[in-house]
């Protein structure tokens, strides 16, 4: 752990200007961005009262081995700064809301040739057009069934939309008149983006001019005595109505606003945001984050309007107004950027009294609620994850805290097909997008030991060139080391790893292994195993790391050899080749489910037309075995 004073810039050396810093760790990551109107007061905070500070400030600062500065010319420039360095970092100790739960969007893909609509969650994509979000996830379903009687849109998959357009026949919806059926050419496909644009235009909040069609649509089939024509126009304006109905109105028409509350304690804030759109509720998001300092609910404000605005790749969909329970410092500032984005004025300010004060208040009680639910959950993890990793240290006589762990494991079928895993803890948390795998071949996969050496070699090799090439602004996969390697096994497999290490130079990096038969905990050249009390929250918590790394190489040895297998069994199909053939086994995965297949489904796959698709099912049907 470094010592805050052996990297405290000297006096006078800071700046009094405002500007953006970053704390920085001996690997060259960034793990904290802030900004200042002085830089000098602000840094100096850091370092005056250390055993004073927030935990997690005290853990940041000890954490770093340095901190660097820019200067600015202006509070806006720093937001637009600080902003950039964040999204570009993902600093560890910076507050970075994640939601509570996953909310779904009601999405029409207007980037597709054929527009689809249908309901999404997840990260957004360019091209597509989103409404929402939507709660409970009711709702949304309602509002699409509702929606495509008066607009019917395909809402099928690519799958099905492909089949009904080779077999000339339309989906159930497409009977049904809840879908205009463009894959048999009911409707040109030029015709069905136009409705599909409709489709949007109501969705954004434009009804009108639809009702009013609908409605002379009505009243002109009542004139020409077409009663079933009327009616069916009848029925529509009263579905297009429910839509705009189901939520009530809290506020005027005309009301465009998001409205942020927040509810915090020492370690965890909870944020909650209501989107009111044409004076009624139209959505609710919540976001927890961990503390990185103390903060009152201005700046929780400001950092959360950055991370949401920021983000949103639809800023039409910023609305005229930001309601916050208090104005950030920088207020002024932040109205401009959040205008620039919009493209027209947005309005950021503290409702006082009336409507949208009360509605603030009814936000403010959501957001205590999730903070409650959430400590209620996850306070006992909070607690044991702690507590494990500090008992962990202390029986492993480390000296650095368990920031980061790897684990390693491999698989194979009597020494075929031989893979391997690296899970990674951080903070006691897996962190799945830094999960690898890797594929062991040649002498490597004689056994398991020389696969872990082959494993740890690679793995570590990458990290030296990485750190010694590295580029702050772009670190590479495996730029940071771990505080801790665990291999799965026992004394072989940690000397193995210990040596493969020792080899390249990283004679300090600790590393253990687990045995699964007794878990006995196992250190490098130790003839004897470590024993661990068996309701040992360390042990517990190896034992996971240990289980989801034998868990994520299964998964993946089952992949390779069923795409091996499949890949085999189709090599001798007359007409394919090894790219149609690797286009095949990507699709379908196992010979199992490309045998399930009909021809028409395999014919979907790109390059493979009909008749190699009944090639391929007369060539599985009678291979030895076949069903």
């Amino acid at each position: 752990m470094a010592d805050p004073a052996d990297y405290r810039p000297k006096p006078g050396e800071i700046p009094t200007n405002p500007g953006v810093y970053r704390f920085i760790d001996p690997h060259g990551r960034v793990i904290y961005v802030g900004k200042a109107k002085n830089l000098r007061a602000r840094l100096n905070s850091y370092f005056t009262s250390v055993n004073q500070l927030h935990p997690k400030t005290y853990a940041m600062v000890h954490a770093a081995a340095s901190v660097e500065w820019t200067v600015v010319g202006s509070e806006l420039e720093a937001i637009q700064l600080e902003y950039t360095w964040i999204k570009q970092h993902t600093p560890r100790f910076n507050i970075m809301y994640r939601d509570d739960k996953s909310y779904p969007y009601l999405a029409v893909t207007m980037n597709e040739k054929v527009p689809r609509v249908q309901v999404m969650r997840g990260d957004k994509k360019p091209g597509v057009k989103y409404f929402g979000p939507f709660h409970p996830a009711k709702a949304i379903r309602e509002t699409v069934d509702t929606m495509l009687r008066v607009f019917p849109v395909r809402s099928c998959s690519a799958g099905v939309y492909k089949r009904a357009e080779a077999s000339g026949r339309p989906c159930l919806l497409g009977y049904i008149d809840k879908c205009a059926a463009p894959c048999v050419g009911n409707i040109s496909v030029e015709d069905h983006r136009r409705l599909a644009e409709e489709f949007v235009e109501v969705m954004a909040g434009r009804p009108g001019p639809h009702l009013r069609r609908i409605e002379a649509q009505m009243k002109q089939a009542v004139a020409e005595l077409r009663y079933e024509d009327a009616a069916r126009h009848r029925d529509d304006l009263e579905a297009l109505r429910r839509v705009f109905e189901r939520n009530a109105v809290v506020l005027t028409e005309d009301t465009e606003a998001d409205i942020f509350a927040f509810a915090q304690d020492e370690l965890e804030v909870s944020a909650q945001v209501f989107h009111v759109r044409q004076g009624r509720i139209r959505g609710q998001r919540g976001w927890i984050s961990e503390k990185v300092e103390e903060t009152d609910d201005a700046g929780l404000a400001e950092q959360l309007i950055l991370q949401v605005y920021g983000d949103m790749p639809d800023t039409e969909r910023i609305p005229r107004e930001v309601l916050v329970p208090a104005l950030p410092e920088n207020h002024q500032d932040l109205t401009e950027w959040l205008s620039a984005r919009r493209g027209a004025r947005v309005s950021l300010r503290v409702p006082q009294r009336g409507d949208k004060a009360a509605l603030l208040g009814t936000v403010k009680e959501n957001a205590d609620q999730a903070l409650s639910l959430h400590k209620a959950r996850r306070s006992s993890d909070i607690t044991t994850r702690s507590a494990a990793l500090r008992e962990l240290q202390e029986h492993l006589d480390l000296s650095e805290p368990l920031l980061r762990i790897e684990c390693f494991d491999i698989s194979h079928t009597s020494g075929t097909n031989v893979v391997a895993s690296m899970v990674v803890l951080e903070d006691g948390l897996p962190k799945k997008k830094d999960y690898r795998r890797f594929s062991i071949r040649g002498e490597a996969a004689r056994d398991d030991t020389s696969a872990m050496h082959d494993v740890l070699t690679r793995r570590f090799r990458k990290y030296l060139e990485e750190s010694a090439e590295l580029d702050v602004d772009d670190p590479g996969k495996f730029a940071y080391p771990p505080s801790l390697v665990v291999v799965d096994g026992g004394q072989p497999q940690v000397n193995t790893a210990r040596k493969a290490l020792d080899e390249l130079g990283l004679t300090e990096m600790p590393v253990v292994g687990l045995a699964k038969r007794l878990e006995e905990v196992w250190l490098p050249e130790d003839d004897f195993p470590l024993v661990l009390p068996r309701t040992s929250e360390a042990l517990y918590m190896l034992q996971r790391i240990r289980d989801e790394a034998h868990r994520f190489a299964i998964a993946y040895h089952r992949t390779a050899r069923s795409k091996k297998m499949t890949a085999s069994a189709l090599d001798e199909v007359p007409g394919l080749g090894p790219k149609r053939r690797a286009a095949v086994v990507a699709h379908f995965g196992s010979v199992a489910n490309l045998t399930k297949a009909s021809a028409e489904q395999i014919a979907e796959v790109p390059g493979v037309g009909l008749e190699t698709a009944q090639r391929i099912l007369e060539h599985l049907r009678a291979e030895p075995g076949a069903q």
